[in-house]
């Protein structure tokens, strides 16, 4: 019998695996438990602090409700309480939402607090026992459908509301009430959200329209507040003329009836109406029998019978007024709520505009908080060259160069911003700053990624106005600088030397400084800094970064791949020096090549005369033998052989004077002669630390 194989004898346990390592199922949102630190808990209590502020700018509209329907009768406006009664209903679901979150998000124990942000509680049962002990009765207070329950009493004509008057008392006492626990969840809110993001909003403007949006809407309450008193002390005067016309001598007698608007078309209101005193009486433009005080506006500027619209923004101009002046301008009776009323207004606006108004006054004062330390730092600037006598040339220079870094950087320290920031978030700042600039420069182009991140990381700004030396020939050479924006001129007497002078421009792309590259490759590199063999002078504004030696020499150290052959053809290839030095030796080349063929040429010349001379002399000899017997040829020839050796005295002469110059020019020297000076050739980086040409 063949035996069983230990993996098929094990299938049973094999068939249980999928349920004891299934995967985890993914869990809805509605049952995922929120970090309160995310970005969508953060999210979401910015947008709830917006819809609680524009719920606390409809409550107050409630209040504008109340109308003076006709001579000496209030009415309710029904159709501004069922518009503000729609947009609250959707206000109080976001509500309802924020609660919900609230069972849903965790919390940091307590206990966990001692060091770091402390252990998040992830446990439901856990997180709404917290919640119900804590927020929950006043979230819930906040979220009550009160205003809307008592706008349906009126709109149903099954529910039989006594008088406008008291909807008018009722509905004012439930938004009062109501607004209470709505402040109360707001401000948990607002310190939840600094607590989080650090602030409410990210710019200073927003920061300032913010505060200025919690000013006004403290105006929009107070203005609120005025009308329905100044309805209700309208009202008050009714009913203290209308009881006084309730007695049996007085027909016809008053109802209280009469003073709602229902009551407009009945007979006896119009019979009332006739004989009333109500009209007279109550007139805030004579305040002889009842005192309007600070109600009076209302009524003589018709704001109480106007449009919603003009009514609206004359109580908010009303509130924003008494508010930013404390209440100064008010003429208040001595009605006692009056009184109080006038306190509350100026205890408000001295608050309000300590706090809020002051807040918004640092928020714009942030904007320009850099621009004033550069002003100040200036005004030093000039008070400080003034003290020391400067001369107006470096004054100048001064003013130029505080100038262009003010418009360069803003007044913001780049160095001291970088060096708060952890080492790899710091690496990616500069590689995103400085490396497509860094490419620019042909010479670290050749470079792999590594080694020029490690060359972005050390880079540091700098800075030069126009006709700054940035260094001095013979100066010791302590950066690199690779040249962003702008002109240099970087010239060369090759240390003083009479008779020669180099210059060149160096624009964007370009480098100087490459002594120092040269000494950090040396491996035996002493602490001294190399001197400078050009002087280098900015010709306009330049910007460029800056590779100090001592980071060159931790890079050079670091990376051997600095010591290839590639990069050093590639540096004596865009090195202004090796340009120098290799178009100097090319000119005292082409000049010492001219100097030697006029040379030979002269020589070749000098040869061809004394070859003639000869040829003169052997013809001379050999003819004067032969033409002896000619007597008459003889009496020509000798005049001939006269000026011949004449001409032979000369040519010699000649050939001498030659030879001595010639051997003058190769064997003395003369110091009263012109000399092309030497150029020595530019000391070479020490690339044999690395054999391997890559």
């Amino acid at each position: 019998m063949h035996s069983i194989h230990p993996l098929y004898a094990t299938s049973s346990r094999f068939r249980r695996f999928p349920k004891s390592f299934s995967l985890r199922r993914k869990v809805p949102w509605w049952g995922q438990i929120l970090d309160p630190g995310s970005e969508l808990v953060t999210r979401w209590n910015h947008f709830f602090l917006v819809t609680s502020l524009l719920t606390l700018f409809l409550d107050p509209l409630y209040l504008f409700v109340p109308v003076i329907g006709g001579p000496a009768c209030m009415q309710i406006d029904l159709g501004l309480g069922i518009v503000v009664t729609f947009l609250r209903t959707a206000a109080d679901l976001f509500h309802v939402l924020h609660m919900i979150m609230k069972f849903r998000t965790a919390f940091v124990a307590p206990s966990s607090r001692v060091f770091g942000r402390g252990e998040l509680v992830m446990d439901p049962s856990a997180i709404a026992m917290r919640y119900l002990k804590t927020d929950f009765v006043v979230d819930l207070a906040a979220t009550l459908p009160l205003p809307q329950i008592v706008i349906w009493f009126i709109i149903n004509p099954a529910m039989k509301i006594p008088t406008a008057a008291y909807t008018n008392h009722t509905l004012s006492l439930i938004v009062l009430v109501q607004y209470v626990p709505r402040f109360f969840v707001i401000f948990p809110l607002h310190r939840r959200i600094i607590k989080t993001s650090g602030s409410i909003a990210k710019t200073a403007w927003a920061g300032a329209a913010y505060n200025l949006l919690l000013y006004i809407l403290a105006s929009h309450i107070f203005g609120a507040s005025w009308y329905v008193l100044s309805i209700q002390r309208q009202h008050q005067c009714w009913s203290l003329q209308c009881r006084e016309e309730m007695n049996a001598t007085h027909s016809p007698s008053c109802n209280p009836l009469f003073l709602d608007c229902n009551s407009l078309d009945k007979p006896e209101r119009r019979s009332w109406l006739n004989a009333t005193k109500v009209l007279s009486s109550c007139d805030a433009q004579n305040d002889y029998y009842f005192q309007f005080g600070i109600f009076a506006d209302a009524f003589t500027n018709e704001v109480a019978s106007s449009n919603f619209i003009e009514k609206y923004f004359y109580c908010l101009w009303w509130g924003l007024r008494n508010l930013s002046s404390y209440g100064q301008n008010l003429v208040t009776s001595t009605f006692s709520g009056e009184i109080l009323f006038s306190m509350l207004i100026c205890i408000a606006g001295l608050v309000l505009f300590s706090h809020l108004i002051g807040n918004m006054q640092n928020y714009l004062q942030s904007t320009t908080a850099r621009l004033e330390e550069w002003r100040v730092k200036r005004r030093d600037t000039e008070e400080w060259m003034r003290h020391r006598q400067l001369p107006p040339e470096l004054q100048e220079r001064v003013r130029r160069f505080v100038q262009y870094k003010w418009l360069a950087t803003r007044g913001v320290d780049e160095e001291s911003i970088l060096r708060s920031l952890p080492l790899d978030l710091r690496r990616q700042i500069q590689r995103h700053l400085c490396l497509a600039l860094v490419r620019r420069v042909p010479f670290f182009a050749q470079m792999d990624q590594q080694l020029l991140d490690a060359i972005c990381e050390r880079l540091v700004s700098s800075l030069n106005t126009k006709d700054t030396y940035i260094i001095r020939e013979g100066d010791p050479v302590n950066e690199m600088l690779f040249i962003i924006r702008g002109q240099l001129e970087s010239s060369t007497t090759d240390g003083g030397r009479l008779g020669f002078f180099n210059s060149i421009t160096l624009r964007a792309g370009d480098f100087c400084g490459e002594e120092l590259l040269t000494w950090a490759l040396m491996p035996t590199s002493n602490l001294n800094h190399p001197l400078s063999t050009r002087t280098v002078k900015s010709l306009t504004e330049v910007e460029a970064f800056a590779l100090r030696a001592e980071d060159l020499k931790f890079v050079s150290s670091q990376f051997k791949r600095l010591h290839s052959k590639k990069l050093q053809h590639a540096f004596r290839y865009y090195s202004h020096q090796w340009r120098t030095w290799g178009a100097c030796f090319l000119q005292v080349a082409w000049r010492r090549y001219m100097k030697r063929k006029k040379e030979m040429e002269l020589a070749r010349q000098e040869g061809l005369y004394d070859t003639h001379a000869l040829d003169h002399e052997f013809n001379y000899r050999d003819g004067s033998g032969a033409d002896y017997e000619n007597s008459g040829a003889a009496n020509l020839s000798a005049g001939e052989n006269a000026h011949n050796a004449q001409h032979l005295g000369a040519t010699v002469l000649v050939s001498k004077f030659a030879a001595n110059t010639r051997r003058g020019i190769q064997h003395k020297s003369d110091p009263t002669s012109l000399q092309i000076p030497k150029l020595f050739k530019p000391v070479e980086p020490d690339f044999s630390s690395d054999t391997e040409d890559t």
